[in-house]
């Protein structure tokens, strides 16, 4: 299961656009999920706060994952329309996992899932688990074939998606730029705040605000990356 050229170059356009179709199933499908589950409850508002704050530490994870697996492949590859298998990276988060990018996706995806409709989040659960196979399908084949054996130990010695806790190959001694890693992934630790807020507040203006805002720093710093190119 390999995803084509097109579905990788556009990416990050086609993940935002799956959240869209998610998120608009609210016109046919009124409940949301956590609330579904919880609702008939006694206790049913504070169950509601408690697995929202859940579903935020969770989106935290996958911001912190992600942060850190930027500071070592560096944001201008991690959001780059081109796939780059011309250099293996294995420090950081890959001595742990091969795709800790995509693995930090799933858990937001999840983590953000829990605002959606019942049908909203399987939509975004099973969704984001068929692109995210299908994107590291395409990814493992081009450093195959251009890596070779040393890519085929790597994955003999690194699990794919399901992180070790004991790093299984040595540091290389690569150096972690952090700026640029928590630049890149701003937009991620403000969606961990404004899920955060709305746990605490369940105000939809707040869900709103912060979270316009937190799709407005992917919007800009995707157009600068953008933009680099052609001023440089």
């Amino acid at each position: 299961m390999k995803a084509r050229a097109f579905e990788f170059r556009h990416r990050s356009l086609l993940n935002l656009i799956h959240f869209w179709i998610a998120f608009q199933l609210y016109s046919v499908d009124h409940r949301n999920v956590v609330w579904a589950v919880v609702g008939r409850s006694e206790h049913g508002v504070l169950l509601l706060r408690v697995v929202l704050a859940l579903g935020a530490l969770l989106v935290a994870l996958a911001a912190a994952i992600r942060t850190w697996a930027a500071a070592y492949l560096r944001s201008s590859v991690v959001h780059d329309p081109t796939l780059h298998a011309e250099a293996l990276v294995a420090d950081g988060p890959y001595r742990h996992v091969r795709n800790p990018l995509y693995l930090g996706t799933f858990l937001m995806s999840i983590g953000l899932g829990l605002l959606a409709s019942r049908s909203g989040f399987v939509v975004l659960a099973l969704g984001a688990a068929i692109r995210i196979l299908r994107l590291i399908g395409r990814e493992e084949a081009e450093l195959a074939a251009q890596q070779g054996e040393v890519f085929r130990e790597f994955c003999r010695r690194v699990p794919r998606l399901w992180p070790s806790l004991r790093a299984r190959i040595p540091a290389s001694g690569a150096k972690a730029l952090w700026g640029q890693a928590f630049r890149g992934e701003a937009h991620l630790w403000g969606f961990f705040i404004t899920m955060l807020a709305f746990a605490v507040t369940l105000d939809r203006r707040v869900l709103w605000i912060l979270g316009g805002a937190s799709l407005g720093l992917w919007l800009l710093a995707r157009a600068a990356e953008r933009l680099k190119p052609a001023t440089a």
